[in-house]
């Protein structure tokens, strides 16, 4: 299954929410489509009935085919704008739709500053026009892309052996199950890898990535538990450059972003990190968990000053209605997207693809 598929067919509640709020406002403020002509009804008349027409043969009932349903419409038709009996409802593009297609944005969690953007970007010179839902869900899908495209960049590979790669993020966000999908990516496209379980407090999150480890055939450094995970992140450094590994990926405890003493215990890592080698971390990945929608902003905020992240992964994409956070991150940050994350099998995380994320977020097959 290709990951469009899964990301489409998962993203089912964010699509369908999206899909039918877009139905539902071009049927609401529909003039209806012409379709056949009633029968009139026979008018009185004083003159005499002329002798009824000899009954036209019909086709036989098999071999017929609605010609409603089947025909389509020509060049010169779809030129002169004649609809099928059975189009599409349509609508005329006008203020008050704009203002429905904004709330609806609003309510994907893409935010007021974005859903606006994306409206404005889809109205221009669209005024007054008749569209249908198809066409409404395309032109949305081009703007978000539009959007999105400068932040669609894969986690940049320096030539800096270790290159550190710091993942940090707030509690329960998936960065444990990230970093074990990682290193078996980075593991099967041949570079040699080693983890840090800096999450020195949770003997779950040391266990998961022991299992990931032990699949992918990559070390995993632990320490006992409550030890200084800095210290850990130091020795891992030192065991990386030994063994030439090109990849060190450090696991952090989840913090709050308004818990300042353990946002003050990352900073710690990091200049620890620094004395060993003051370009390092080369990449500082904050993992989101979509299901938290807007407090994504408020996370994005907090971790950038504090430990300059370079990219965005989200995760549990698969989990959430409301999609459209990750278009508001990129409007509001520009920080690049190296991947996103659909489940919890290794190639449930795939490299960010703007287009295709787009298309599965309003609905389109393709």
């Amino acid at each position: 299954m290709s990951f469009f598929k899964k990301l489409k067919d998962r993203l089912t509640r964010s699509s369908s929410k999206l899909e039918e709020g877009l139905d539902a406002i071009v049927e609401e403020g529909s003039e209806g489509t012409p379709g056949p002509a009633p029968t009139p009804e026979p008018e009185p008349t004083s003159a005499p009935a002329s002798p009824s027409p000899a009954p036209v043969p019909m086709p036989d009932p098999v071999q017929a085919e609605p010609l409603a349903e089947t025909s389509k419409p020509g060049l010169l038709g779809r030129l002169m704008g004649r609809a099928l009996p059975n189009a599409a409802p349509r609508r005329v593009l006008d203020d008050e739709m704009l203002e429905q297609l904004e709330e609806l944005l609003i309510a994907s969690d893409m935010g007021v500053e974005t859903a606006l953007r994306v409206t404005a970007n889809m109205a221009e010179g669209r005024m007054g026009r008749k569209l249908s839902s198809e066409e409404i869900r395309r032109l949305m899908a081009t703007e978000i892309a539009r959007i999105m495209e400068p932040v669609a960049r894969p986690m940049p590979l320096t030539p800096q052996r270790p290159q550190v790669v710091l993942v940090v993020g707030v509690n329960g966000s998936g960065k444990t199950t990230t970093i074990g999908k990682l290193a078996s990516q980075f593991k099967a496209a041949g570079k040699s890898v080693v983890i840090a379980a800096g999450d020195t407090f949770r003997a779950a999150a040391v266990e998961q990535l022991q299992v990931w480890g032990d699949r992918a055939g990559v070390p995993v450094m632990v320490a006992p538990q409550g030890s200084d995970p800095a210290s850990l992140a130091f020795d891992a450094m030192a065991k990386a450059e030994a063994d030439g590994a090109d990849l060190l990926l450090i696991d952090t405890a989840g913090r709050l972003s308004n818990r300042a003493d353990l946002m003050e215990e990352l900073a710690k890592i990091v200049r620890v990190i620094r004395k060993k080698d003051p370009t390092a971390p080369h990449n500082t990945l904050l993992v989101l968990d979509a299901t938290t929608g807007q407090n994504a902003l408020t996370q994005v905020d907090v971790f950038k000053k504090l430990s300059d992240v370079s990219g965005l992964v989200m995760t549990k994409l698969d989990g959430t209605a409301k999609g459209g956070v990750l278009v508001a991150l990129a409007d509001r940050f520009g920080l690049p997207i190296h991947a996103i994350g659909v489940g919890e099998q290794v190639d449930d995380l795939d490299a960010f693809d703007p287009e295709e994320f787009a298309a599965a977020l309003v609905g389109l097959s393709e």
